[in-house]
């Protein structure tokens, strides 16, 4: 057996070994009570703060690699740990202890004209297995809302944050000890080895039973493609703000340079600014201005370049781009129609917002955009589970099925039906 069908072959070992622990931890879990659960979530965020020392060095391990390969400041950014985040990871955790427990609640509830009682009650999904790259804190936000849901995780994070990764799951696994929860419970898979994805794509001999991927548009790609179990996922995140001439432009402006400018490597940032050519009076120059002071390039439509010297030209393919950088690009559209057809086109269903007094207009944004999140007067960058007091998210969803917008403890869920009877045979 020559090397590479060796490391395969013991890649394929470990994950099956890893699935099989995960299965046997969910069927605990799934009976785990709500005074467990948090227990093991509240140990883990003061595990966190108490490692921080550790956690920061390890991520600076991470940050130096990142730095020397040549990536780009947004993706360091993603990397970056300082003890501000890892107290707001903290933080997180303790927000989903805080949570209602989804597991047991009763969804409906009605009785048969024969007698038959039937109930629609939540339950834990099983094993959630999640693959992310350069997040460190989806370590702990993803293995903390599905514990709090009553599953297993098995996390697979990227290579560039294996160190940071690896220091904030000991804090978990100590939570779970803490707590006498399985600590098979989150397991993060201990190599880079992309064969470990492709196992969990297959599934792990049924072990796996829904999976999340949180990265790239590559990452996404090959999940959606090559994958055997039910995925919640978004391709892109490809989010607009459009400024509509009923906007209140002092609400406008810091709006649109938050949107985009607040952190630029996320999803939920702004990367195509809508601007409604049919207002009085020139709003688009105050907004173009606001954004290139900021240090964000713009490239815009002819109508854009004339307002600035600094707009570069937008070529075709800036419109539906994910940038995730200081990038944005601008067009002029008419009205909200002209903003609504923009985004069915280029879009990626994700979060788009509309600014503007006109409460018509917003109304008619709100329904007619079809994407998991609309906002009104608000910046793109709430899409995000923690804003939603969701306690955080496993990711943001843009399919229809199951799971739409931030990925929570609900949405971590499904559902069995309970009938009680008395007796009752059916006829024949």
């Amino acid at each position: 057996m020559n090397r590479p069908e060796r490391i395969e072959n013991e890649t394929a070992e470990l994950m099956r070994g890893i699935g099989e622990a995960a299965k046997k931890a969910s069927r605990r879990l799934a009976v785990a009570t709500t005074e467990e659960k948090n227990a093991a979530l509240l140990a883990a965020a003061k595990a966190l703060r108490a490692a921080t020392p550790t956690i920061l060095a390890e991520n600076a391990k991470d940050i130096e690699a990142a730095k020397a390969a040549g990536r780009p400041a947004a993706f360091v950014d993603r990397l970056l740990l300082d003890e501000k985040r890892i107290n707001g990871i903290a933080v997180g955790l303790e927000e989903i202890a805080a949570l209602p427990d989804p597991v047991g609640t009763v969804l409906a509830e009605w009785t048969r004209p024969n007698g038959l009682k039937f109930q629609r009650v939540r339950v834990p999904l099983g094993t959630i297995g999640i693959i992310y790259e350069s997040r460190p804190n989806v370590t702990a936000d993803a293995g903390a809302l599905a514990l709090k849901a009553g599953n297993a995780a098995i996390l697979r994070g990227g290579s560039e944050s294996h160190h940071s990764s690896v220091a904030i799951h000991v804090c978990l696994v100590e939570g779970l000890r803490a707590a006498g929860l399985p600590e098979a419970a989150i397991q993060l898979v201990p190599t880079t080895d992309r064969e470990a994805v492709g196992a969990m794509l297959r599934g792990l001999n049924g072990s796996v039973d829904v999976i999340v991927p949180r990265g790239g548009k590559g990452l996404v790609q090959r999940v959606q493609d090559e994958a055997r179990v039910p995925v919640f996922a978004h391709l892109e995140g490809i989010c607009h703000t459009y400024v509509d001439q009923g906007a209140d432009m002092g609400k406008a402006v810091p709006l649109v340079v938050n949107a985009k400018m607040r952190r630029t490597g996320i999803c939920g940032a702004t990367e195509c600014l809508l601007v409604d050519q049919n207002a009085h009076g020139d709003i688009l120059a105050p907004l173009v201005k606001a954004l290139l002071d900021a240090g964000c390039e713009v490239r815009g439509d002819e109508a854009t370049r004339k307002v600035d010297p600094r707009v570069k030209s937008a070529q075709p393919d800036d419109y539906g781009k994910e940038f995730l950088d200081a990038i944005i690009a601008v067009k002029m559209v008419d009205g909200v129609d002209g903003a609504i057809e923009h985004i069915a086109r280029y879009g990626s269903q994700h979060t788009d917002a509309i600014i503007t007094e006109c409460e018509a207009t917003a109304e008619r944004f709100l329904n007619r955009v079809d994407s998991a999140i609309v906002i009104v007067n608000a910046s793109t960058q709430f899409a995000d589970g923690g804003e939603f007091g969701f306690g955080g998210e496993i990711g943001i969803a843009t399919g229809k099925m199951h799971a739409r917008g931030p990925v929570g403890v609900e949405q971590l869920t499904s559902f069995k039906y309970k009938v009680r009877g008395d007796g009752q045979m059916r006829p024949k």
